[in-house]
């Protein structure tokens, strides 16, 4: 439960943050919205999965979801809800807290990179602009400590 409440508490941190450091040529637009809102969240993670699956260094922890669409779909799910919650977005995160989610996996700081750098990659394909990357990657930073080697 504290794992949870700090995880929460990590977003809303990081989304007052995000907000407040809005760049003039940016508006007033929340990086939810910059990201394209529920349905550009969907679609980046759409091909965030699939990089992650091409990429020979983390390929292995992901190809086996091919084979369960079901479970696939659900970790979808709660990945654009997570990044719908953590960008200033309206959802609700039904998923497990960071630690939970990964404990026993023990992912690897260079298998982080490459998550990071695949995330990267799919914002620019999509002309995401480079605050907005900037922002994303903040996020990412900040959570590593809740994934790497749990």
């Amino acid at each position: 439960m504290k794992q949870l409440i700090t995880v929460i508490l990590i977003f809303f941190t990081l989304t007052i943050t995000l907000n407040a450091q809005k760049s003039p040529e940016l508006g007033k637009a929340t990086l939810f919205e910059r990201l394209g809102g529920t349905e550009g969240i969907n679609k980046l993670v759409d091909e965030i999965v699939l990089e992650h699956m091409k990429n020979p260094a983390i390929k292995v922890r992901f190809l086996p979801y091919k084979e369960q669409p079901e479970r696939l779909a659900l970790i979808k799910q709660h990945t654009v809800e997570f990044f719908s919650v953590g960008s200033g977005g309206p959802a609700k995160y039904s998923g497990r807290d960071m630690v939970t989610t990964h404990k026993g996996m023990n992912i690897s700081r260079e298998e982080y990179i490459h998550v990071v750098d695949d995330i990267l990659l799919v914002l620019s394909k999509n002309k995401i602009d480079d605050e907005s990357k900037k922002d994303v990657l903040f996020i990412l930073w900040s959570l590593k400590d809740m994934i790497i080697g749990k």
